[in-house]
């Protein structure tokens, strides 16, 4: 059961407990008696929760990042903030658009329910929207023909969740004009061609040992990780659709184990 359910069902729950007491349980307690502990406690939770259901819906929702895959842009740990409007207003619980705002861009990190398993929510890097031809090649992103540029940015060490060391190279990336970081490690294969799974629309892509080639269908979008050989993304489950979309990632809010990341913007 998601959270946005459970909100909702505690909001339906405390409202009709607080309109039965406002039009029938009122009147009929004798004057003196203090309302039931029930009574209270919903009418003091409900504008509570139904606040918190608003904020969560249609503008800012919390998100956790719980593994290395964006890693140098977002930590383990990192708790971010996710832009719920930028992408469109949509109808808790189903997703629906029902107000279309802006789309999603090449370049923005951006959260969506994971299409494997539309229960979690994953956290990648926008890296072609609809139409675009991909090839990745040579740990190299090519967009409709043009390569995006790729400077080395010195080597990045970081250290796993099971204490394991693991050494890579920082480049900047130049991607539709937008610049971050990311991960590449030598030693690792462009892509794990024994986990490719058999994802919705998969004819739109073809694999080899070279490459990765791509073209992005109508209201799908192809993500991947800043840590590229170190995440699981459109090139191993294929494309994200629309009404999987949750939001924009745009700040970190706070990280427990790094308070130095406090306050830093998503770029």
């Amino acid at each position: 059961m998601t959270f946005a359910l459970i909100l909702i069902l505690l909001i339906l729950l405390t409202g009709v407990i607080w309109l039965m007491d406002r039009f029938l349980l009122r009147a009929k307690r004798p004057a003196g008696v203090n309302e039931p502990w029930w009574v209270e406690y919903a009418k003091s939770f409900f504008p509570v929760i139904l606040i918190v259901f608003l904020l969560r819906s249609f503008l800012v929702e919390p998100f956790k990042i719980p593994s290395g895959s964006m890693i140098p842009t977002l930590h383990v740990g990192d708790f971010i903030l996710v832009n719920r409007f930028t992408y469109g207003l949509r109808i808790p619980i189903i997703n629906k658009k029902i107000v279309d705002i802006n789309q999603p861009q090449r370049g923005d990190v951006m959260v969506f329910q994971y299409p494997e398993d539309p229960s979690v929510d994953y956290i990648k890097r926008v890296v072609g929207v609809p139409g675009d031809q991909l090839v990745y090649r040579d740990k190299k992103l090519w967009i409709n023909g043009e390569l995006q540029v790729q400077q080395r940015d010195g080597d990045y060490n970081y250290v796993e969740s099971e204490l394991r060391f693991v050494h890579t190279e920082r480049y900047k990336e130049n991607l539709g004009g937008k610049t971050h970081a990311i991960l590449l490690n030598p030693d690792m294969p462009l892509v794990h061609l024994g986990n490719v799974a058999e994802f919705p629309l998969h004819e739109q892509c073809s694999y080899s040992d070279m490459e990765v080639r791509c073209t992005v269908p109508p209201g799908h979008y192809f993500m991947m990780g800043d840590n590229r050989d170190n995440s699981r993304d459109s090139r191993y489950w294929g494309f994200v659709p629309d009404d999987m979309i949750v939001g924009k990632a745009f700040l970190i809010w706070m990280n427990f184990n790094e308070l130095g990341r406090v306050g830093l913007s998503i770029k």
